[in-house]
């Protein structure tokens, strides 16, 4: 494992982080057994920071109780205060000790405001005196070090990150949001101010690898050496020296494997010019297909309504960016059957989802548009047919 450093603290930390968004599934829970697997064998080759999340059902807790089988001092714990639940000084501080307890800890050792996209949020937080209850963690050894995670333009990052003396950051990275999100330039902004730079969405949820049109992935095909597309993208992010750690959702025992494999050798200058001109043509190639920027996070979710969103847009890229028979399977699988339908025809254009979305997408118009071309006459035959057959 290859490790960059924290330049304010020296923290050693491994360039892969693990992120525990996606752990793997056991009904509507966490599969406790594999993660831990999984867990193990990340750290067994390494991986030294876990980011989790207040509102990552059952996350932390899972993360907690693995940890204390013997783990907790050989990991960094990165977490996150869901900030737009708080509405008093004395909820931070509740919800922080509800994290500790889930995390079975006494410290974090990388402590995040969750989703903070705007400089005005950032104003708000002080009037509930955000800043002293910061620094008094950090005085106590509670925290160690505060950040923000962000997801919005280049122009509002910059005034967020220069709102107050952050310890670090956290973006959406990839090669697809180079010029997007907090972007390049706020990139290397942050790391000019001596930030550690973490990167999520590394992969924009698994759709630079099983989301690629087939024409860009034939591209990295032809390409020698053989690369997978995820180790395509890894070696993209680890090639610039002002990203530190990268985090990748992984849920089962290959990805990790592969994964450590990747970050053992990608260092800064592992892309060669003609590398950088294959991830250029495959973007090219990407722009020609995808319809709605979705990574599938999830922050959207629940919808009043029962619409499955993120499987909606995913169906919905898959029909332009692999085939229409793969799309309608995929739209099928994801929304029709089940006991509960959740089809993108269910929307009541209430907006919820709009204001948790963190692309910025305009989900009513573009739910609107998978309607109008998923939910086509051989879409309700087919959904006849499964209400006969499964009883859907």
């Amino acid at each position: 494992m290859l490790y960059r450093l924290n330049p304010a603290n020296e923290d050693k930390l491994s360039i892969l982080g693990y992120g525990c968004l996606r752990f793997p599934k056991k009904g509507a829970g966490i599969d406790q057994e594999k993660a831990e697997e999984q867990m193990k064998i990340a750290i067994e080759h390494g991986v030294n920071y876990f980011d989790t999340a207040y509102t990552y059902g059952g996350s932390e807790a899972c993360l907690g109780k693995f940890l204390a089988k013997g783990y907790r001092d050989k990991v960094k714990i990165a977490t996150k205060l869901p900030h737009y639940y708080v509405k008093k000084k004395g909820d931070m501080e509740r919800y922080f000790m509800e994290q500790l307890e889930r995390l079975q800890t006494d410290h974090v050792e990388y402590y995040l405001m969750h989703m903070l996209n705007d400089a005005a949020t950032w104003g708000r937080l002080q009037e509930f005196g955000i800043q002293e209850w910061m620094e008094e963690k950090k005085a106590k050894g509670q925290i160690y070090n505060i950040g923000f995670s962000f997801h919005g333009g280049t122009d509002n990052f910059i005034k967020v990150l220069d709102a107050y003396h952050w310890d670090f950051c956290q973006i959406q990275y990839n090669y697809m949001d180079e010029h997007s999100q907090a972007g390049r330039r706020g990139l290397k902004y942050a790391h000019e101010k001596g930030l550690p730079v973490i990167i999520m969405e590394p992969l924009r949820g698994g759709r630079l690898v099983q989301g690629l049109p087939q024409s860009a992935a034939r591209i990295l095909e032809n390409e020698e050496p053989r690369r997978s597309p995820a180790e395509w993208g890894l070696r993209w992010l680890w090639d610039q020296p002002e990203v530190t750690v990268v985090l990748s959702g992984m849920n089962d025992v290959a990805q990790v494997e592969e994964n450590v494999r990747i970050a053992r050798e990608a260092e800064v200058g592992c892309m060669t010019e003609r590398d950088r001109e294959v991830i250029e043509k495959v973007k090219s190639e990407i722009n020609r297909f995808i319809k709605v920027p979705c990574t599938g996070c999830g922050y959207c979710m629940p919808c009043p309504a029962g619409v499955d969103i993120p499987g909606c847009f995913a169906a919905y890229n898959t029909r332009y960016t692999d085939s229409w028979y793969q799309g309608m399977k995929a739209y099928m699988m994801c929304t029709t059957l089940r006991m509960n339908p959740s089809n993108a025809s269910k929307c009541l254009k209430c907006g919820k989802c709009e204001q948790h979305c963190p692309q910025n997408i305009s989900i009513r118009e573009n739910l609107h548009k998978v309607k109008k071309h998923m939910e086509t006459p051989p879409y309700h035959v087919a959904r006849a047919i499964s209400k006969c057959i499964g009883k859907y």
